[in-house]
């Protein structure tokens, strides 16, 4: 009876010891993967955006990481992915909308590192100048505060309305003071104003060329362009707070200033956009 108590207790032992050292390679193990996961995702929405993260990976990889792309179809969704780790940076959004979209999902991104200018400005499919711009006429502006704001100061700058004093590029269509050619304010989705572009009685249309580039045009054909680009509103590469310093947004940062994308934008995009880095 002794001799089969003493025998459990070694057994007891041997199997406790085994779980130990199960564990024990299990968190190793863990920790293992942890330091050799090297994959970096990217959430961005559309060209050259995302043209702009391949050619980053392309270079990432000279460094042994890999940069993931994950493209969504909307403005709201790279946010989204970023501020829930489903992502770990974005690359779709200038400074002001990063802002707005914190303070309503109250999130806490930081913008990490600028990295383009668009050529932004009103495009018109009836008009070749400003002075044919009729009276009571449509005028369709982005929806979102941000964009709002700086479509509205670009119509200033031409002398088309009026701002409240101190404004700027935070105005709304409450500030405008003075409108003497009677606008009807068209509020649209940034998404779908290239569609406004050919709707009746729309006389102009702000856009990005990103977006107004899918009815085949670029800045060349605007009206009028922002005169000199604010930047403010240049297209910034994304993170959260608790990880904008980690190895790989260290390492998605180089990749995204390296010379090879400096070259992309300048050679290939120098119609639509003007390097930030």
């Amino acid at each position: 009876m002794k001799k089969m108590y003493i025998g459990a207790l070694s057994l007891l032992a041997v199997v406790t010891l085994a779980a130990c050292g199960s564990n024990g390679e299990t968190e190793s193990s863990s920790s293992s993967v942890d330091k050799t996961d090297k994959v970096i995702k990217v959430a961005s929405q559309a060209p050259p955006m995302t043209d702009v993260v391949k050619v980053a990976a392309e270079v990432a990889k000279e460094d042994g990481w890999e940069i993931e792309l994950v493209q969504v179809n909307d403005n709201v969704a790279y946010n989204d992915m970023v501020s829930s780790e489903e992502a770990d940076a974005s690359f779709a959004q200038h400074k002001p909308f990063m802002e707005k979209y914190n303070s309503e999902k109250g999130t806490n991104l930081v913008a990490i590192q600028p990295i383009y200018d668009a050529k932004v400005g009103f495009y018109s499919k009836d008009y070749k100048t400003i002075d044919e711009i009729p009276a009571g006429t449509k005028v369709a502006i982005p929806n979102d505060a941000s964009n709002e704001g700086r479509a509205l100061a670009i119509l200033e700058e031409q002398g088309l309305i009026k701002l409240k004093d101190g404004v700027g590029v935070n105005g709304t269509i409450k500030d405008v003071e003075e409108n003497p050619k009677n606008f009807e304010w068209l509020q649209v989705d940034l998404l779908n104003l290239a569609e406004a572009y050919s709707e009746p009685n729309v006389s102009l249309v702000y856009n990005y060329p990103t977006y107004i580039a899918k009815i085949g045009l670029k800045p060349a054909d605007a009206l009028f362009l922002e005169k000199n680009i604010d930047q403010r509103f240049t297209i910034q590469l994304v993170a959260r707070e608790d990880n904008q310093d980690s190895e790989k947004i260290q390492a998605l940062k180089k990749a995204m200033t390296s010379d090879e994308v400096r070259s992309f934008l300048e050679d290939d995009h120098s119609d639509t956009l003007v390097p930030a880095f």
